[in-house]
């Protein structure tokens, strides 16, 4: 662990790169055959999260092409784990909601993916994790102001998620 200080010289960044992706090799690896993909899963997130929304805005959201946003919501439709109606103030836009089918399996992901956090993060104690959680959503809400502000950090993507 010396090593792994001296090598990074005090910035995090390196470092939650690196837990980011063991956790994403720990989550897919928990992950059953025809379970919720990584994308999947924070789309049912936002859902279950800020309620139905416009597929446009759902796409704006998640950084995505629209026609990558019809895939995605064509399976996890398909999946009948959300439910996709035409808007009756604009018929041309459609509104995406949370099914009770795929509020029951973001529980269920959640669920093992608290598991997943638990082995990933067991080197600290329950106030170091509670501490953790709390910088990093201070972060993340930091850059979102500033992009509900309309003004962006120059080093975050082009779209403020």
């Amino acid at each position: 662990m010396e090593s792994e200080r001296t090598t990074f010289e005090g910035q995090s960044m390196p470092l939650i790169v690196h837990l980011a992706r063991m956790g994403r090799r720990a989550a897919d690896a928990s992950t059953e055959a025809g379970g919720l993909r990584h994308r999947q899963l924070i789309a049912l997130t936002l859902l279950s999260d800020r309620g139905a929304m416009s597929q446009q805005a759902l796409g704006e959201v998640l950084g995505l092409d629209p026609s990558n946003v019809v895939g995605l919501l064509n399976d996890l439709e398909g999946r009948g784990l959300t439910i996709r109606r035409r808007d009756p103030a604009d018929r041309r836009r459609h509104i995406v909601e949370l099914s009770r089918d795929g509020a029951a399996a973001l529980e269920a992901a959640q669920v093992r993916l608290g598991g997943v956090e638990d082995e990933l993060l067991r080197a600290l104690t329950p106030e170091e994790r509670t501490t953790l959680h709390e910088l990093l959503a201070r972060a993340v809400g930091s850059h979102r102001a500033e992009c509900e502000a309309g003004r962006p950090n120059p080093v975050s993507p082009p779209q403020c998620d």
